[in-house]
């Protein structure tokens, strides 16, 4: 853990990160039909107009990753973008350089809707497996991961993309509010499920030797 990145709350003691960094948002796709990037630009574009207005809210680092056919045309909208407040790359990462970018991350985005309905992104499994809370598109069954107002929350729209964003971000990078709640719940669900598991897999072994 790095001194120069951390600082300690003084409510609590808690080591946070430095106050006046940047927020680091995440997001991955294939860049193809079933996920519209326009949705999160377009929030972005709402996040930067309420730091103009007065609003005390953190600059933004938004990192979306991966390769797919609409890449090229999605940074040609990104590039007519002109933040003073919001950074945003596209980067290929390596598989193993995923998982520690998204262990980094504040918050996590999902713009992924089934056409089914019926699968999961595993995008978000990804972010979850890392303890990042995510904001994630409603589609059908996407309930059965994303427990609003849990682990995450879910947005139909720009608008309420936008208004999640601001809501999760006034009070960071404090260890009070909903983004830390949601990690915190986060890392309980995965705890309880390996728990589970050992009761379920191991516990009946242990018990056959007795």
């Amino acid at each position: 853990m790095s001194l120069l990145n951390h600082e300690r709350d003084e409510k609590n003691g808690h080591v946070i990160k430095t106050r006046g960094r940047p927020a680091l948002l995440i997001s991955s796709t294939s860049w193809t039909e079933d996920e519209d990037f326009s949705v999160l630009l377009k929030a972005l574009e709402d996040y930067e107009r309420y730091v103009n207005e007065g609003v005390k809210l953190p600059s933004l680092v938004c990192v979306i990753t991966g390769k797919g056919p609409l890449k090229d045309y999605y940074n040609g909208l990104i590039n007519k973008l002109h933040f003073k407040h919001i950074q945003i790359c596209t980067p290929w990462l390596e598989a193993e350089d995923y998982p520690l970018l998204l262990g980094s991350a504040d918050l996590g985005v999902c713009l992924h809707k089934s056409s089914s309905g019926l699968d999961l992104p595993m995008k978000v499994v990804d972010m979850f497996g890392c303890c990042l809370p995510v904001c994630a598109i409603h589609f059908e069954c996407l309930h059965e991961l994303v427990k609003h107002n849990e682990n995450g929350l879910i947005f139909r729209d720009s608008n309420e993309l936008a208004e999640q964003l601001k809501m999760l971000f006034l009070e960071f990078p404090t260890l009070e509010g909903k983004l830390h709640n949601f990690r915190k719940n986060l890392r309980v669900s995965k705890q309880l499920r390996w728990d589970e598991s050992w009761d379920q897999t191991v516990l009946p072994l242990l018990g056959q030797n007795k």
